[in-house]
């Protein structure tokens, strides 16, 4: 299976930022024909106060995002793994930071709500309070892409090993984590954690990231960036350069199956209470 990674720098323009994300997937659907592709998080938007954020959101099914989506899936005969979009939820001041995938004919096959919310201090001193605006998922979701399981996480769920235990435990056999890591920390520890949770669930460890700047009020934000692909063992095998664009790589099942082979650590497993 070939993935293809775009890395998007987007702002609070939404128009602007699908006709981007379009434009990326179909230079990438073009050049390296791939089974498979990853947008990354809040593709749609980013930035605005909470209530552009509202106003930026869409009820799911539905809305020019999901449109888009749908239309570049069944367009190209193409999965699509959104990343993730802001969604509307009904009686919630707060919006849902959600995954939502395409199959090849533009069906919605799964949705995901990141559970983990990015609350800190950052070392700069910027302050994230992302459960201000958004509203945390709790379910631990799972997919077919004709035979591959892949697990869905976003961004902040990168620190808490439990989540990718449990999507190992479910079956996964490639994670996809969508993210918009901050500069500060993207640089220290965005590699080892998703060299780290390959390793230890032995799955491939797709991480889409945004780049660069955008305006949170009149605050300026910068991401880091650096999408990859993580083999079973450890190994990138593929990055992209820094700005704007994209990366592709080939997943290999049976290299999940020889890891997991060499060192059965998901046999090896001690429950602690």
């Amino acid at each position: 299976m070939k993935v293809a990674l775009i890395q998007m720098n987007s702002g609070a323009d939404k128009p602007a930022n699908l006709a981007a994300a379009r434009a990326l997937m179909e230079r990438a659907i073009a050049e390296e024909k791939p089974d498979w592709i990853c947008l990354p998080e809040v593709f749609d938007f980013m930035g605005g106060s909470l209530a552009e954020k509202r106003a930026a959101s869409e009820t799911l099914p539905g809305g020019p995002a999901y449109a888009m989506l749908q239309d570049v899936a069944r367009t190209n005969g193409v999965f699509i793994h959104a990343g993730s979009l802001l969604e509307t939820i009904e009686g919630e001041a707060r919006v849902a930071n959600t995954t939502v995938v395409f199959n090849r004919k533009g069906e919605e096959l799964a949705r995901y709500r990141k559970i983990h919310m990015f609350d800190i201090t950052a070392p700069d001193g910027k302050t994230y309070h992302e459960s201000a605006a958004m509203k945390p998922g709790d379910a631990v979701v799972t997919y077919d892409c004709e035979g591959v399981t892949v697990g869905c996480a976003i961004c902040y769920d990168l620190r808490f090993p439990g989540l990718f235990q449990a999507l190992a435990d479910k079956g996964a056999q490639m994670i996809a984590l969508p993210a918009a890591f901050t500069l500060q920390t993207g640089k220290d520890h965005w590699e080892v954690l998703c060299r780290a949770r390959a390793i230890e669930t032995e799955t491939y460890f797709v991480a889409t990231g945004q780049t660069g700047n955008h305006l949170q009020g009149n605050e300026t934000r910068t991401t880091w960036g650096h999408s990859m692909v993580v083999d079973p063992w450890g190994h990138v095998v593929a990055r992209a350069s820094d700005g704007v664009g994209y990366v592709a790589a080939r997943i290999e099942p049976d290299r999940v199956t020889r890891v997991r082979a060499m060192i059965p650590v998901a046999q090896h497993k001690v429950r602690f209470d």
